[in-house]
């Protein structure tokens, strides 16, 4: 798999939902803009928090939450999430340009 870059980043993610397939079970992430993001777990635990791009994934500062470098990998037909150690820990099954979870509210 390969590993999406900087401006391809900044247009499937500025203003969009990304619905995440965590095993079986459906995380949210909202980039309401260039600097802020909110998050849904598939257990209802929920964080706000400022996020970056980099040249190649993002780093994200959740508050009262984890910090973390994440990439977006992908091949024929995925894109998945990939956190610094190289583990993929969730696939892209839908991106909606919109806070189609009302995460920001």
């Amino acid at each position: 798999m390969a590993i999406l870059t900087k401006d391809i980043l900044e247009t499937i993610m500025v203003g969009a939902t990304h619905v995440i397939d965590m095993g079986g079970k459906t995380a949210f992430i909202y980039y309401e803009n260039a600097e802020r993001a909110h998050m849904l777990l598939p257990d209802g635990t929920r964080f706000d928090g400022r996020w970056e791009l980099l040249d190649a994934g993002y780093r994200v500062e959740w508050t009262n939450g984890p910090t973390g470098v994440w990439s977006l990998a992908y091949g024929p037909g995925t894109i998945d999430y990939v956190d610094a150690s190289g583990a993929a820990r969730g696939r892209i099954t839908r991106i909606d340009f919109s806070d189609c979870a009302k995460l920001a509210a």
